[in-house]
């Protein structure tokens, strides 16, 4: 399947694909982090209060989908029955069974039946141990790092829109267009952004989408200048002059010819983009302005660590955390920015052919 992939691929796309399969540190990180990110998303699986599938009395049941309610196992309240509860517990495992995910804790759920006062050391039942309120620390890890990358993918993707789309245009037009959105989009970027951002947080009830909508409002100022930097260096080359001179329009002209020329240059900024918003995310949520109390968050992961000293695992957890996770795409814009990087392709070019150990 992948050689049929690489056989589509235009010569150059397989000697940057080529270039980025030689580095090894960028190659082993991607699939990591790939990893990674997919365990989390199915995180409802790895750590949930839930059972994933249980039997009562002949019948099959899934819980983790459907909310039964407690009268269904013997209880005698319509609300959703609690399969932590010890009465719950026994009388379907009396008739029954459950079958739990690997951590039979979600990451609100508050654990009241510790042996040790909260924050509890790392054990058997709590493999990371728990928090100042009881909840698991492995399972606020796994909600946090999907949260977190999910947050920083759809900002990701919202500033090279932005990004694209400011630099295209001035880079493309130039003249007054350039002159005037420099000088805006300098003075826009001269604002204390984090003083803003902390600002605009405490004025709205924080939530996923308000902090989105707030960071995107300076999240593509650092892509803009490399955007337009690339339109103004294409916009001079003979192909676009000559497409052009057929009376083409301008948006035809950026889109088909000057834009794939600019993304080279973009693309290698992606994944520093995607670490500037987890940051941004994690330090909001440790000062108290991002995300609402009690949400999976590896800032307040890090806040906990700091207000409880004696409990050394949960900032050792959260530096941790943060650090192979900001490594490794560190290491893939690495790799991404010798793929795209000329003397590297034209090496891979020359190379052609020939297999190295590392590529193994």
């Amino acid at each position: 399947m992948l050689d049929v992939m690489r056989s589509r691929l235009s010569p150059i796309s397989r000697r940057r694909l080529a270039v980025f399969h030689h580095n090894r540190r960028a190659r082993v990180s991607l699939w990591v982090f790939l990893a990674l990110f997919v365990i989390s998303l199915g995180a409802e699986l790895v750590a949930n209060d839930k059972p994933l599938l249980m039997q009562y009395q002949g019948d099959w049941y899934v819980p983790l989908v459907v909310d039964y309610p407690d009268t269904e196992f013997g209880g005698f309240l319509p609300t959703p029955a609690d399969y932590r509860d010890p009465h719950t517990r026994n009388t379907i495992e009396a008739e029954g069974w459950m079958l739990w995910p690997p951590v039979p804790y979600s990451y609100n759920t508050l654990d009241m039946g510790l042996e040790h006062p909260a924050p509890s050391p790392p054990s058997a039942e709590h493999w990371l141990g728990t928090d100042d309120q009881g909840r698991d620390v492995l399972a606020r890890v796994i909600y946090g790092f999907r949260l977190s990358v999910v947050f920083a993918l759809i900002l990701t993707i919202g500033s090279l829109v932005l990004g694209v789309l400011i630099g295209g245009v001035q880079g493309y037009f130039g003249g007054k267009v350039d002159l005037i959105g420099q000088r805006l989009t300098e003075i826009w970027s001269g604002l204390p952004v984090l003083f803003l951002l902390i600002i605009l947080a405490s004025m709205v009830e924080p939530n996923l989408w308000w902090l989105l909508g707030i960071m995107l409002l300076f999240s593509w100022l650092g892509l803009v200048d490399v955007v337009r930097a690339e339109f103004l260096r294409a916009r001079n080359l003979e192909y676009v002059r000559a497409a052009r001179a057929m009376g083409l329009p301008s948006h035809l002209i950026m889109w088909r010819h000057v834009l794939p020329n600019a993304m080279v240059a973009t693309l290698t900024f992606i994944p520093f983009l995607f670490t500037g918003g987890i940051t941004t995310l994690t330090a909001l949520d440790f000062l108290g302005f991002g995300l609402p109390p009690g949400s999976p968050s590896l800032g307040e992961l890090v806040a906990q660590g700091k207000n409880n000293l004696q409990a050394p695992w949960l900032g050792i957890v959260a530096f941790m955390t943060l650090s192979i996770m900001l490594s490794l795409l560190v290491f893939i814009g690495e790799g991404l920015r010798d793929a795209f990087d000329p003397r590297h392709i034209q090496h891979a070019g020359g190379q052609a052919g020939t297999r190295t150990p590392d590529d193994d």
